[in-house]
């Protein structure tokens, strides 16, 4: 199948699976794009919201309807990495034996991440680095797709162990979910407080979406698109000497070249889903927030005056 085919077909199967979700998932259309797009791209995301606002239902819809196998990890602050990884035990033989932990499987939602020591978060963290874990050093390789989507709630930050910004940095996506509007919330309220059950339709597999990941890495990307990208980045850096006085004023460090690496894969994807068989610079703008907003680290002077990271996203442009 030629790329330009294979292209078509995922326009086809990408609305057909917004649908399918949408049986189960009632609004929120921005956070599922910026869900499958990561998927797409082999990144991970960081979904920032109250709780109650169906993070957990989301993601399992999702891991159904594409084919994937998925596990749920509640972090808590007494979680070892041995409960997320897996440990040796001795079987009746006398032999070791290795048990995998949760973190075998294809979609992961780390519920609550910032809950749980820095030791456990950095036991995850290499998983979704190196896709394989180590244990009593042995190697082992996790499945391909592998996908960690790890929730944080904003308001409760008593007792937390907050995410360093060298670990937020792993993560390529952090997708902020906001309260539904009344009339989502009246047909949320209607779905799930009736007697009826949804069934979903699988339309991809794990073979499938590693299909979908090449095909997304092959895409050309023109080289005024990457130049566009790259100063863009460059220009969420305070301390270089061509920073705006609008960033020198609000931001106290910038984003690294993993933003830039991230922006081209995420627009390469998002022409993908959308039909074209090229990026351009309005599909590095329609997913820039959600790349960025975790790679700024703003000011006292930004917090003061209630400058949010997507404000100064949108003066970059």
């Amino acid at each position: 199948m030629s790329d330009v085919t294979a292209i078509e077909n995922l326009v086809e199967k990408h609305k057909a699976l917004k649908n399918e979700i949408s049986k189960v998932i009632i609004g929120q259309e921005e956070v599922i794009d910026q869900i499958l797009l990561s998927i797409y791209t082999g990144g991970h995301s960081l979904l920032i919201g109250v709780p109650g606002l169906a993070k957990t239902l989301m993601v399992n819809t999702i891991a159904q309807t594409l084919g994937l196998d998925f596990k749920r990890i509640q972090f808590t602050p007494d979680l070892m990495p041995s409960d997320i990884l897996g440990s040796e035990v001795l079987d009746q033989n006398r032999n070791f034996k290795f048990i995998k932990g949760p973190i075998f499987a294809n979609i992961i939602l780390a519920d609550e991440i910032n809950r749980t020591p820095p030791k456990t978060q950095a036991a995850l963290l290499e998983a979704m680095q190196e896709r394989s874990v180590t244990i009593a050093g042995q190697q082992h390789k996790l499945e391909r797709p592998y996908f960690v989507l790890a929730t944080q709630n904003p308001i409760e930050q008593e007792g937390t162990y907050p995410l360093p910004e060298a670990q937020l940095d792993r993560f390529m996506f952090a997708i902020r979910l906001t309260y539904p509007s009344i009339a989502e919330e009246i047909d949320i309220v209607k779905a799930t407080t009736a007697d009826k059950s949804v069934i979903l339709n699988t339309l991809f597999s794990a073979d499938a979406i590693n299909e979908v990941q090449s095909l997304v890495r092959r895409i050309p990307v023109p080289d005024n698109v990457v130049d566009y990208t790259v100063r863009l980045v460059n220009k969420t850096r305070p301390n270089l000497e061509g920073a705006s006085e609008y960033v020198k004023n609000y931001v106290d460090w910038g984003a690294g070249p993993r933003a830039s690496q991230n922006l081209i894969l995420a627009a390469k994807a998002h022409a993908a889903v959308n039909g074209k068989y090229a990026p351009d610079i309005e599909d590095v703008q329609a997913i820039a927030k959600g790349i960025l907003r975790h790679r700024i680290l703003k000011n006292y002077k930004a917090e003061a005056e209630g400058i949010s990271e997507d404000l100064i996203i949108q003066e970059l442009f």
